[in-house]
């Protein structure tokens, strides 16, 4: 099917075993259907009405459908960096210093071509909106949000697209290359730029766009402060890394001499126009500050764990008031893109901090969906009700790994995470049989394996 098909105006799914909304009252609808005109979900419920005719219709009397997984924190350019040998088994600064310069072959072609395999992925795992951020820029690549957009719209996945930036070099004290980092001012100007060329803040938006430097060890007090009056100004979203690593503490106590957190508030970033990526290392004082302000975060427990960082306490946090949300984070410190499996390791890590009974299904899952879509800002996706977007996501309970599963939803996370059946992204099915229908995926493999293997080689694309 080409990338280009007609979404229906209307669509019918329905006999759905299990349907969970998310909705308000966490209803679970057995033999349930769904009915959307237009991208919007117009009817919900367990017998369907009299006369509801729809242009498509799907019967999944063998699924569990859920809301579509929302994913906030990702590096989709990092999916030609998976598995590098010479990053392995490194801690976060390290790892960091050591792809970096891999990072610098990096241009709009190999961006364009990791955006579409990352989304691809997402969407195979039941994701139908992610967020990406994206902050290194080689001299002269300065098209490269632009080459994750063209993906986005070209496979069909809702986005949230991070125009990120690092600014400090290795020469100003900072971790990264001095030929990654940009300017800040060419930074500022770039990020207006992409806002008023794609940000559309309209309900039901398929693109929207914040502003994302890249951490406390690679940009200025002075970018952060001027990017969030730009963010003000055009009120759109903030996201940026937080209190990931112990050394990052370290490095802000030693050249700010505050902690990540001060750091953050003093460039007026303590907000609930702010969501921050890991958020592993905050201490009591801090949580019940970020939660005030109602500050999201995205807990990436795949990567934090994969690097050694630490145990987000997410737990504490969503108890402050600070929105939860998932994020699968960068393809090479996580190398993999799977969100389904990414709730399971929620759920999982959770109880290995606090116990067994901590983190219970149902809360991995609205992790998943509900708090991603509030890190996100958004209150039209993230659960199945009257009003909200057609995103819905389909798991075949026949599936070898569900064989004798009590309950369908609880399978989903504590059986092996699989690939999902059918998925709707605005009311449009974009995987189908498990198969990714809006583009011809081997091929796009094919040039992404060469470019991979083109940055192992240090070489760049002539």
């Amino acid at each position: 099917m080409s990338a280009r098909a007609a979404r229906p105006r209307s669509l019918l799914i329905r006999d759905v075993r299990l349907l969970v909304t998310m909705d308000a009252r966490g209803r679970k609808l057995e033999g349930g259907y769904l009915y959307a005109e237009d991208g919007e979900i117009t009817a919900i419920g367990t017998r369907v009405p009299v006369g509801i005719k729809a242009e498509r219709t799907i019967r999944a009397p063998f699924a569990v459908a859920v809301p579509g997984l929302v994913n906030t924190h990702h590096h989709l350019c990092q999916t030609l960096t998976r598995a590098h040998p010479r990053a392995a088994d490194a801690k976060l600064f390290d790892w960091l210093t050591t792809l970096y310069p891999v990072w610098a072959g990096f241009d709009e072609e190999s961006v364009h071509l990791a955006a579409l395999v990352g989304m691809a992925e997402l969407m195979l795992s039941g994701c139908t909106t992610t967020s990406d951020h994206h902050y290194l820029f080689p001299r002269g690549q300065t098209r490269l949000i632009d080459a994750e957009i063209a993906a986005a719209r070209e496979i069909g996945i809702r986005f949230h697209a991070t125009r990120g930036s690092m600014s400090v070099g290795r020469r100003q004290g900072g971790l990264p290359p001095d030929d990654v980092v940009q300017d800040e001012d060419e930074i500022l100007a770039d990020s207006e730029r992409v806002i008023r060329a794609y940000h559309d803040p309209t309900p039901g938006a398929m693109l929207r766009v914040a502003l994302a430097p890249c951490s406390p060890f690679s940009v200025s007090e002075r970018l952060m402060r001027e990017t969030a009056a730009l963010a003000e100004r055009h009120d759109v979203r903030l996201h940026t890394h937080l209190a990931e690593t112990k050394d990052e503490e370290e490095y802000c106590l030693r050249r700010f001499k505050r902690r990540p957190v001060q750091f953050l508030a003093d460039a007026g970033w303590i907000s609930d126009r702010v969501w921050v990526a890991h958020g592993v290392h905050f201490n009591a004082a801090e949580i019940r500050r970020l939660g005030r302000s109602r500050v999201g975060v995205a807990h990436c427990p795949t990567s934090n764990m994969r690097l050694g960082s630490g145990i987000a306490p997410v737990h504490a946090l969503a108890g402050a008031g600070c929105p939860i949300g998932l994020g699968v984070d960068g393809s090479a410190s996580n190398d993999g893109s799977h969100l389904l499996a990414e709730g399971r390791q929620a759920m999982l890590l959770g109880r290995v901090a606090r116990g067994a009974d901590a983190v219970k299904v149902e809360d991995a899952l609205r992790m998943a969906t509900l708090g991603g879509a509030a890190c996100l800002g958004r209150e039209d996706i993230g659960r199945l009700a009257v009003g909200a977007r057609a995103d819905v996501a389909l798991f075949d309970l026949r599936d070898v790994t569900y064989s004798g599963a009590g309950d369908p939803l609880l399978a989903l996370l504590l059986c092996a995470p699989t690939r999902v059946h059918t998925l709707v992204v605005n009311g449009r099915p974009v995987v189908e049989n498990g198969e990714l229908r809006t583009l011809a995926l081997e091929p796009v493999l094919a040039r992404h394996r060469k470019a991979a293997a083109r940055l192992l080689a240090g070489r760049r694309r002539r």
